[in-house]
């Protein structure tokens, strides 16, 4: 419920600011961006206020005397919320002008410094219960925000010009909200699209986050249920977060300043249209090639997954078959990444508008299914649903860059069409390591477990292997995006 709250907060007040604020070029009037950008505080305080209460007020609120401090942690996880909003303008700032390093850094500095403090107070404090995490979660937002403020205050100090060239601003004072008479506080262009993309987050976030605001609200799962498959989601989704979403994020600027919103394919300068058709092509190959094989090979080792992190109370349960059907919700969930990163920087205002009505009735559908599906089949079916949910919107960003480019020679839906060969090779490894699965895993001892580890890393070795000899066009793309990255790197 805690880390609910604080997702929620910071999705609706930061996730339109910085959609519409990335998008287009560089060459803006950056003071009325970070004032636009600084609206993000106050917006986070209300829902910071306004979900806390709901979560105190209109929940059900823990036993004391089994959860202690929990007014404490709402309170904490809601203002921990607001400190990293306080880092908004830096963090768009930062991307805007391609500053990956600095992302990288500060979340990976962060995350290991709560993880730190939190398996220390864990240790040293289990007594203070939600303090603990609470604690720690506001001390990662500090951590995060400060490592951007520390990153501008020495690069704007910095003597060197050349540095303070890169930035529309030239000391920390820039990046305050500033009022002049000679212009709007924000630019209303921007304004009115981050309006619409509010009203779209607010339906994304009901289908992101769908079924943890039923199991919060409606209870349809006991809390030991629900403790499974928060386990299972939360492993089930390393990869979102550690490959997909970086990919998405980066990729959505990358075709924002490319691309014109405004403008039909057949308007723009075609190069810049080349260039972005060649680009999602190979993207779409790279996600269906690793969510197949996240699907492939996760079917037959989710039980040993599930053993080794968690022990027979894992294992042997509703655990793997949850694991299971996660594995083909992440194939969906790396196709949908890629397309909705498209699609989302290529729309004009009015299709995103017109986008609007349809999260509005899939997200009513997606909330019914999960509530219908659960009564069914238990926890599994809130997978199901969200595959259905993540179906429908791969459907619609497909119908829209098939529109985007039909007129043109480019067809980058073709990075969904996989060789017969590699298909083969996915075929032939599933059925192989399920084979595996039965006989070796998972009541055999470790010499059985093992000898299904090395089965299945002899079929992934060979599915790659012919990914390599068979998707040339995706390998060399790779080996460019690898050479582009060193040569920046020595660069800078």
């Amino acid at each position: 419920r805690l880390t609910l709250l604080y997702s929620t907060t910071i999705f609706l007040a930061r996730e339109a600011f910085r959609r519409a604020c990335l998008s287009g070029s560089t060459q803006r009037d950056w003071s009325q961006t970070l004032n636009l950008l600084w609206l993000t505080v106050p917006l986070g305080v209300f829902w910071s206020v306004f979900l806390g209460w709901a979560w105190l007020q209109l929940l059900a609120v823990p036993d004391p005397d089994v959860i202690p401090h929990y007014g404490t942690g709402v309170v904490l996880f809601g203002f921990s919320a607001v400190v990293e909003l306080l880092g908004e303008p830096f963090w768009v700032l930062a991307q805007a002008h391609m500053f990956v390093k600095l992302k990288v850094i500060a979340e990976s500095l962060s995350v290991i410094l709560k993880s730190v403090l939190t398996a220390f107070l864990v240790v040293c404090l289990p007594h203070w219960g939600l303090y603990i995490f609470s604690l720690a979660q506001l001390f990662y937002t500090a951590v995060l925000v400060l490592c951007y403020v520390i990153y501008f205050t020495k690069l704007l100090g910095s003597p060197e010009s050349a540095k303070q060239q890169v930035l529309p601003v030239s000391r920390m004072t820039d990046l305050l909200p500033t009022i002049t008479r000679s212009r709007a506080f924000v630019n209303w262009e921007e304004a009115k699209l981050t309006w619409s993309f509010f009203k779209q987050s607010f339906l994304k976030q009901i289908l992101t986050e769908g079924e943890r605001y039923v199991m919060t609200f409606l209870n349809v799962l006991n809390f030991g249920d629900q403790g499974v498959y928060d386990i299972v989601n939360n492993l089930g989704s390393l990869v979102a977060r550690l490959i997909f979403q970086p990919i998405e994020e980066s990729f959505y600027i990358f075709f924002a300043k490319v691309l014109e919103r405004e403008k039909d394919a057949t308007l723009q300068k075609q190069e810049d249209v080349a260039v972005a058709a060649a680009v999602l092509e190979s993207l779409l190959k790279l996600a269906l090639l690793t969510g197949l094989t996240i699907s492939v090979f996760g079917f037959a080792y989710s039980q040993l997954a599930l053993d080794i992190y968690g022990g027979a109370m894992l294992s042997s349960g509703s655990g793997p078959v949850l694991l299971r059907a996660y594995c083909l919700y992440v194939l969906l969930l790396a196709i949908n990444g890629v397309t909705e990163c498209f699609t989302f920087a290529a729309m004009s205002k009015e299709e995103v508008d017109r986008y609007n009505f349809t999260m509005l009735g899939l997200s009513s559908s997606f909330l019914l299914l999960s509530y219908l599906l659960t009564h069914w089949c238990g926890s599994v079916g809130f997978i199901l649903a969200n595959c259905f949910n993540m179906g429908i919107r791969i459907t619609q960003s497909l119908c829209f860059i098939h529109r985007y480019y039909r007129k043109s020679p480019h067809k980058p839906l073709a990075g969904l069409f996989l060789s017969p060969v590699l298909l083969g090779a996915f075929a032939l490894s599933g059925g192989i390591t399920a084979v595996s699965e039965v006989f070796l895993c998972c009541e055999r001892g470790w010499p059985a477990m093992l000898v299904h580890v090395a089965v299945g890393a002899l079929c992934l070795g060979v599915t790659l292997g012919t990914a390599f000899l068979t998707e040339t066009k995706l390998i060399h793309f790779l080996r460019t995006q690898l050479g582009v990255s060193r040569l920046t790197d020595k660069t800078t």
